[in-house]
């Protein structure tokens, strides 16, 4: 690609391209610029060209850019980013707040799991359960898990992409999710500033 035919380059090419203007956007005449955007919109068209030619998906350039933002969105899993394991706050539904608080703090998540015997997910306790039962309960302290749940938790299972997390958690506007495997036992959680920090959003 030349702005000019005659040019040594062009002569010794197979195949030239003619990105040449009447004349530049400069002014004064100097400054190469409506000649560098013929040649950047040259170059686009023949970049976008040859992907279609190939049938490149955003999955592939997701492959060849794992650390961009697409990459992230497209190739990073739940079970990536979860909090598993012993990072995982679990109570189980007859234990006190008092009790499901401690395991909340240590977490630092803002929720726990509320569990049954099997590891079934009954409910979650979130931050903003716990204020709002300030309101509905004299003593919070002392009361069970099961009265400040939210029962029936949205889950999501670990092999979705991290991405479908987020666009779940902007939809229903919570902050944390829980994930489940294929027989709907809970085997992570993660929040919102999880996915913030991985790149994902």
């Amino acid at each position: 690609m030349t702005g000019n035919a005659g040019s040594s380059l062009a002569c010794h090419a197979d195949i030239h391209l003619d990105t040449s203007v009447d004349r530049e956007a400069c002014p004064l005449g100097l400054a190469p610029t409506a000649s560098t955007t013929a040649q950047m919109a040259l170059g686009d068209a023949l970049a976008i060209t040859l992907l279609e030619a190939r049938g490149f998906t955003a999955e592939d350039f997701a492959r060849s850019h794992p650390g961009g933002a697409l990459g992230k969105r497209l190739l990073l899993h739940i079970v990536d980013i979860m909090h598993s394991g012993d990072d995982l706050p679990l109570v189980g539904p007859n234990q006190t707040v008092s009790e499901a608080i401690v395991v909340m703090t240590k977490s630092r998540l803002g929720l726990c799991a509320v569990v049954d015997g099997e590891r079934k997910a009954l409910g979650i306790l979130t931050d903003g359960d716990l204020r709002r039962g300030l309101d509905g309960i004299g003593d919070i302290r002392t009361a069970a898990v099961s009265d400040l749940m939210t029962a029936n938790p949205q889950t999501i299972s670990s092999v979705e992409l991290a991405a479908s997390a987020a666009e779940l958690m902007q939809a229903r506007r919570i902050q944390g999710l829980l994930v489940v495997d294929r027989d709907q036992r809970l085997v992570g959680a993660l929040n919102f500033q999880d996915l913030l920090q991985a790149g994902v959003v």
